[in-house]
C-alpha cells in the first residue's frame, strides 16, 4: 500500500512539473507547480485564521467571456486575476474549488456544444484540463448550481476576495522569476523606444511599437494597463492614453516623452515609466527636473527595506522634490513649513507606487484595520502598510506642472508664498517626469527588476546612438 501510494505521489509530481505555460521560441515557461504553490499558501493562511470551520471549501469564478456590445463581436480574454492566481487557467467561464483541509484542487469547464468544433476547434476532455493544468478533478460548470451571493461585492458569485488576502501579498520565488521576465522584455521594448522616436511621429506609434516589441520578443498579447504616451504638455496628464486622448499628438523637438508602458505574461504585469526629451538631449531645465525626480527615485530605493512604512517613503520622495525644486528656483522658503502645507502635491499629486503582481495595481495595499491618510498625495496611495520582505513595488516618483493644480495653489495664500511665480511661468506646459521603476523587496534592502538607462549621461549616450541597430538579449535561461 505504501509503494502504491509513494507512486501515485510521484506520478502526480511528474504531471505538476511537465504542465508548463509555454509560448514558444524565447518566452518563459512557467509551471503550475506555481499555482499548486499558491493554492496551499491560500490553505495553509486560512487554516491559521480564527473562525474558519472545518471542511470549508473555497469556490472561485473565472472570468467570463464577453462580446462587443449588441454585437457578436468576442472582446479579448484575459482571465480574472484571483482565479487566475489560484489555477492559472487560460481559458474562460469556469470555476475552481480547493478543499481547504485537503488542499485538493477542482476545476469546473464548460461543456461545449457541438457546433464549438465548426467555428472555435477542437473540444477537449475533461481528462486534458487536468493534464494542462495539474488539477485533480475535472468536472463540467454545468453539473453544478453556482447561485449564491458574494458578501463583499453583493454580486452574485463574481469577485473572488476573501479575508485574509494581506498574507498572500508576499511573492514565491517562482512567481518572483515571471516578473522578471515581464521586466526584462518590458525594459528592454522601452529602450527600443528610445531608439526610434523623433520629432514628427505620433504617439500611437510609440505605443504600436511598443505593444508589437512585447509580444514578438515575449509572448505579451495583453499590456498591464492602457498604454501613456505623454509628450509636451500631455506628459502632465497622469493618465493620458484614454480614449478621450488616445495618444494622438505628433511628437515635437523640445518634447519632453513620459512614456509609462508595461508587459503582462501570463497574467503577471510590470509597469516602468521612461521620460527623456524626443530629440535626444535635455535642456537645462528639463535636465534639472529630471535629475530632481531621479535623486527622489534613488533616495526612495536606498532607504527601502522590511520594516518602513511605505507612507513615510512618499513622504520621503516629497521632500526631496521640494528640496530640489528650491534648488531650480520655482519654489522658496523653508522646506519643513512646505511640508506641512502640503506642496508635495501639488507637483505629485499622486501616490509614489504600489503593490505589482497579477494585477498592476495588486491588491493588499489596505489590510484589515490599515486606514488611508486622508491628506493630499497621500490619499491616492495604494498601499499604507509596512515593507514586507518579497513584496513586489513599483517606485514612482514624478514632477508635474498641471495648471489647475499650480493656479490653486497659487490662489491659496498658504502655499503661494512659497513659488517664485517668475520662474514658474518658465515651466508652464513642460509636462512632466516621472521615473517608475519595479522592485523586489529584500531582507536587506530591494532588487531591481527593471533595467532601463536612468541618467542624463546614459540617456543621452543611448539616443546619441541610435543610428546602430538596436540587439536586446531575448535568449531565456529557464
Amino acid at each position: 500500500m505504501t509503494q502504491t501510494l509513494l507512486k501515485s505521489f510521484c506520478l502526480d509530481l511528474l504531471l505538476l512539473f511537465r504542465a508548463v505555460y509555454w509560448l514558444g521560441n524565447d518566452t518563459l515557461r512557467v509551471s503550475a507547480a506555481l499555482f499548486a504553490e499558491n493554492r496551499q499558501r491560500l490553505c495553509k493562511g486560512l487554516k491559521a485564521k480564527d473562525g474558519v470551520v472545518p471542511q470549508s471549501l473555497v469556490l472561485l469564478q473565472g472570468g467570463e467571456q464577453k462580446q462587443r456590445y449588441c454585437t457578436d463581436t468576442d472582446l479579448l480574454f484575459r482571465q480574472e486575476s484571483f482565479f487566475h492566481w489560484a489555477f492559472g487557467v487560460t481559458e474562460p467561464d469556469c470555476y475552481g474549488a480547493i478543499d481547504v483541509d485537503s488542499g485538493k484542487s477542482i476545476l469546473f469547464v464548460p461543456k461545449l456544444p457541438e457546433s464549438y468544433a465548426t467555428w472555435m476547434g477542437e473540444i477537449f476532455s475533461k481528462d486534458h484540463f487536468k493534464k494542462k493544468y495539474a488539477i485533480d478533478e475535472v468536472h463540467y460548470t454545468c453539473d453544478v448550481s453556482w447561485l449564491g451571493l458574494n458578501t463583499d461585492s453583493g454580486s452574485i458569485c463574481r469577485e473572488a476576495s476573501f479575508q485574509g488576502i494581506s498574507r498572500c501579498v508576499k511573492l514565491t520565488d517562482m512567481e518572483l522569476e515571471v516578473l522578471r521576465y515581464t521586466n526584462r522584455i518590458s525594459s528592454e521594448a522601452h529602450k527600443m523606444i528610445m531608439k526610434n522616436v523623433k520629432p514628427g511621429k505620433k504617439e500611437y506609434e510609440m505605443e504600436s511599437l511598443f505593444q508589437h516589441y512585447c509580444y514578438t520578443k515575449g509572448g505579451m498579447r495583453h499590456t498591464s494597463y492602457t498604454c501613456i504616451c505623454g509628450t509636451g504638455h500631455n506628459a502632465s496628464i497622469l493618465h493620458y492614453g484614454h480614449a478621450g486622448a488616445p495618444n494622438d499628438k505628433t511628437i515635437k523637438g523640445g518634447d519632453m516623452c513620459l512614456f509609462d508602458m508595461g508587459g503582462e505574461y501570463y497574467c503577471y504585469s510590470s509597469d516602468i515609466t521612461c521620460s527623456f526629451p524626443a530629440n535626444g538631449k535635455f535642456t537645462a531645465d528639463q535636465k534639472a527636473i529630471y535629475e530632481a525626480v531621479l535623486k527622489s527615485s534613488r533616495s526612495v530605493m536606498a532607504a527601502i527595506k522590511p520594516g518602513v512604512k511605505w507612507t513615510d517613503m512618499h513622504r520621503l520622495a516629497d521632500r526631496v522634490h521640494l528640496e530640489e525644486l528650491v534648488k531650480i528656483g520655482i519654489l522658496k522658503g523653508s522646506v519643513e513649513d512646505m511640508m506641512k502645507v502640503h506642496m508635495g502635491s501639488v507637483f505629485m499629486p499622486h501616490g509614489l507606487g504600489h503593490l505589482l503582481g497579477i494585477d498592476v495595481h495588486d491588491v493588499g495595499g489596505y489590510p484589515e484595520g490599515t486606514e488611508r491618510i486622508d491628506e493630499p498625495g497621500l490619499r491616492s496611495l495604494r498601499m499604507g502598510r509596512p515593507v514586507q520582505e518579497r513584496m513586489v513595488l513599483t517606485v514612482e516618483p514624478g514632477i508635474y506642472f498641471i495648471n489647475h493644480l499650480l493656479d490653486q495653489a497659487l490662489a491659496n495664500p498658504a502655499q503661494s508664498c512659497f513659488i517664485n511665480n517668475q520662474v514658474l511661468a518658465r515651466f508652464r506646459g513642460f509636462g512632466g517626469v516621472r521615473i517608475e521603476d519595479d522592485i523586489a523587496v529584500t531582507a536587506t534592502g530591494m532588487e531591481l527588476l527593471t533595467c532601463v538607462p536612468r541618467t542624463v549621461e546614459e540617456i543621452e549616450a543611448f539616443m546619441a546612438d541610435s543610428a546602430k541597430p538596436f540587439s536586446p538579449v531575448t535568449s531565456n535561461e529557464n
